[in-house]
């Protein structure tokens, strides 16, 4: 059957034509506010794209592993399963990383084991051989045995270090004059931008100045381009917006390409090698298992943007010492995208996508213009030591939390959809709790404290949504009270009522009326006399932010809960309110 002329039936719909659909489905209602997304940066995405977003755009035709390696740095859609073994002791990590490759990793980054002798690396990298190795925290003397190792050869695994090139740029310019094809001693660490709370413009522009003035270093020192920028390794944390963390790989190596080319670098040497480990900042304490589901779409992102190395983290490394269990977990998450999903057979599967392109052109455009705000004052080292790094990380930082402290950034289990009768004290380690900044930190302080105050033999409070009144918004407020209040770790009931005496009789120390603005003021003036009749200091809230609110302060309501409400701080009032002390 002939599919030439297939759409000739189907006339062309202008631009126009689906903006004027939208505009009667919209029904007077704000275009910007209801259909524009906005991400963390500024950047503005439209609710459709079309052939016409990429006119005017730079594309060009290369195949994936082709220059500027925007579609990927390999022809292939394949990648390496990087596993990290933190045993300290080399035998015992030895062994670890043997028992990781038999169970299908791929490569080997050891993240507390050093060698500081021939015999010791032996036995750190014993039958590994063939398997890429990561050497995470690697100082002068690992570097030097690892250079000696490696020394000029050209077949075998590859070997890699962890080590900041700019912390030591002499001892950096001698591993580059010295190091073969199969050592890469460099490691430019983008991810501690993402985990200090950096927009993905920031991300890739401070990752790119960093990497300019490592070339620029290397320059200096005599080390041609071309080895300088073979010597290195992008790390990048895959983050939760799963298509703009897609655009942000291809962006970085269409730019990375850019940047090598303007040094002199040869084309082969311009391929950006990026490893990626799921982000440590949006993982949770409360409700661990959905940290299994973000690092599988973490990964997922990772993939599709073409990164050469990924990492999964265990679910449950924030708060314990992950337990074999989520090792495997970790690990199966990869192998399932490789050998069940067949996510390996495609290279860059978004290629042509009119968003995926945009987006990628857009995030390289600003992008480029933070590393050139870098470079005009003067390259990123020196913009690190007079405090502008830190300052716009602490800024965006700011910005992030305070998205995630209104829910707008939401944390299934944690800031939305929380478990109140999920316990989390008995299986937590504080150390690891606090060894990274992660953005769940403070709805965690919050039930924590509700859990200490139980644990010391305290009862828990016992919040009861009472609903009445109009139909439509008693269980439309109810559900949203409840979703709320679970945050802070309260034993949460919902009834239905017909009068305040039926309200007064319930045990609970806090009481939400749920029902219409036009209601409230009737039930409070019934219901708090009932209560004082009966002796009880229970606390009344209300459900909304009626207009007649401080009427009913004055007849004794003592808050509100409702869409304008910070969640934390009408929380952490609560918990002191109901005599949960920090």
């Amino acid at each position: 059957m002939a599919t030439d002329h297939l759409l000739d039936d189907f006339p062309p719909v202008g631009t126009a034509d689906w903006e004027a659909a939208i505009g009667r489905d919209l029904k007077g209602a704000d275009y910007q506010k209801k259909l524009i997304w906005r991400a963390e940066d500024g950047l503005a995405g439209k609710p459709y794209y079309r052939a016409e977003d990429l006119k005017g755009l730079t594309l060009t035709d290369e195949a994936p592993g082709e220059f500027p390696f925007r579609r990927g740095s390999r022809p292939t859609g394949d990648w390496t399963i990087r596993e990290e073994i933190d045993a300290s002791d080399p035998v015992a990590a030895n062994h670890a990383a043997l028992a990781a490759i038999g169970a299908g990793a791929e490569a080997i980054a050891f993240t507390d084991a050093l060698a500081h002798s021939a015999f010791t690396l032996e036995a750190l990298t014993a039958n590994l051989d063939e398997i890429p190795i990561h050497f995470e925290h690697a100082d002068e003397e690992l570097l030097r045995l690892l250079l000696e190792r490696t020394g000029a050869r050209l077949t075998g695994a590859l070997i890699s270090t962890g080590f900041d090139p700019l912390s030591d740029v002499k001892l950096a310019g001698q591993l580059a004059r010295s190091m073969g094809p199969k050592f890469v001693p460099f490691t430019i660490h983008a991810e501690t931008f993402e985990e200090s709370g950096a927009t993905t413009v920031e991300e890739i522009g401070f990752a790119l100045a960093s990497g300019v003035d490592f070339l620029a270093a290397m320059q200096e020192c005599e080390v041609d381009a071309t080895n300088a920028a073979g010597a290195i390794e992008f790390r990048f944390a895959a983050g939760a917006d799963f298509f703009v963390q897609i655009a942000k790989l291809r962006a970085l190596r269409m730019l990375w390409a850019r940047v090598t080319e303007s040094f002199g670098a040869g084309r082969t040497a311009a391929r950006a090698r990026i490893a990626m480990r799921t982000s440590r900042w949006n993982k949770t304490v409360y409700d661990p298992n959905v940290n299994i589901l973000r690092a599988a779409t973490e990964t997922m992102a990772a993939v599709f943007g073409g990164a050469d190395t990924i990492t999964v983290a265990p679910f449950d490394e924030c708060y314990t010492v992950p337990v074999d269990a989520s090792r495997r977990l970790a690990r199966n998450t990869q192998l399932l995208l490789k050998r069940e999903a067949f996510l390996n057979r495609v290279a860059d599967p978004g290629g042509g996508s009119y968003y995926l392109e945009a987006l990628t052109a857009n995030l390289a455009d600003e992008a480029w213009k933070s590393m050139q705000q870098i470079e005009a004052l003067g390259g990123y080292s020196k913009a690190k030591a007079s405090g502008f790094i830190a300052k716009a990380l602490a800024c965006s930082l700011a910005a992030r939390e305070a998205a995630v402290e209104r829910r707008r950034r939401v944390f299934i289990g944690t800031n939305q959809f929380a478990d109140p009768a999920e316990s989390a004290l008995d299986r937590i380690d504080q150390d690891r709790m606090n060894a990274t900044r992660r953005g769940a930190r403070k709805y965690e302080d919050l039930r924590l404290r509700t859990e200490w105050h139980v644990a010391e033999g305290k009862r828990r409070p016992r919040v009861l949504l009472a609903e009445f009144g109009d139909v439509r918004m008693r269980t439309m407020r109810s559900n949203f009270a409840s979703n709320l209040l679970a945050c802070g770790g309260f034993e949460i009931a919902v009834k239905r009522f017909k009068n305040a005496c039926e309200v007064a009789e319930e045990s609970a120390d806090l009481v939400v009326l749920c029902s219409a603005d036009t209601e409230y003021a009737e039930m409070a003036a019934e219901l708090m006399p009932q209560l004082e009749r009966l002796g009880r200091a229970t606390l009344v809230m209300i459900a909304g932010n009626p207009e007649n609110a401080e009427e009913l302060k004055a007849a004794g309501i003592a808050d509100f809960v409702h869409a304008r409400s910070n969640p934390i701080e009408l929380l952490t009032k609560l918990q002191r309110k109901l005599g949960i002390r920090d």
